[in-house]
């Protein structure tokens, strides 16, 4: 991962982007979690007979799910949870590090936690946030 800070302007200049990589994210998932109950005995014939339709369909969404994952950590966004679709960017308040806090289904980011206290530690952006 690319890790560096974010100012909150630049933090929600990148958000269409990693809102777009999301919503990949979110329906790659849904979809696993859907083919997922056939998953493990179509995997395990798979082993024996050189594939199948549901465990390549299975393996496409997974890539997809890996493809907005890295493309997410690219930009230099922490990817804190998939089934959530929340994320991070490395920030500042008053001198110290903080995590500016987003999560999938918001429409900006309006929230920052300490580095420590994860997302149930969230308040809302204030001015002391650069």
């Amino acid at each position: 991962m690319n890790a560096r800070y974010f100012t909150l302007a630049e933090a929600r200049a990148i958000l269409p982007q990693v809102k777009e990589l999301m919503e990949h994210i979110q329906r790659a998932r849904r979809e696993i979690l859907r083919l997922r109950p056939d998953a493990w005995p179509v995997l395990q014939k798979a082993a024996t007979n050189g594939g199948s339709r549901a465990a390549s369909d299975l393996y496409q969404e997974f890539c997809q799910l890996e493809k907005g994952v890295k493309g997410i950590m690219n930009l230099g966004v922490l990817v804190k949870d998939i089934d959530q679709g929340l994320v991070d960017f490395l920030g500042k308040r008053a001198g110290r590090e903080i995590y500016l806090c987003w999560h999938y289904g918001e429409e900006d980011i309006l929230y920052w936690h300490d580095l420590n206290a994860g997302y149930a530690g969230r308040r809302p952006i204030d001015d002391l946030v650069s």
